[in-house]
């Protein structure tokens, strides 16, 4: 018996705070490497602390096997998530950038 298993793929997930709770707003594939994921992780403007007076939230996200994992997780203000945006764009484009090179 073959077993599908699917990739180990990271996001980063922006979360916005509604009278409802958090809805999703966004996601960025941030690739299948966990300390790539983690090293862009740990550049982001923010606070370690979510709570009510949270506007805005990025997960840290892993999907094994097509199950979500929330690795970590911060809060962030509108200018901070516009920098954070900056940061995961610039970041990824230098890992894509580096990978093509070396093939």
């Amino acid at each position: 018996m073959l077993i599908n298993m699917k990739p180990t793929t990271f996001f980063v997930v922006i979360n916005m705070r509604t009278s409802q709770g958090f809805e999703c707003i966004g996601k960025f594939f941030v690739g299948d490497s966990e300390k790539a994921a983690i090293g862009i992780f740990r550049k982001l403007k923010g606070r370690g602390t979510v709570d009510e007076r949270s506007p805005l939230q990025l997960d840290l996200m892993e999907s094994r096997n097509g199950l979500p994992v929330n690795i970590n997780m911060i809060s962030c203000s509108l200018d901070e998530l516009g920098e954070n945006c900056r940061i995961i764009t610039r970041e990824l484009f230098r890992l894509i950038n580096i990978e093509h090179t070396k093939t």
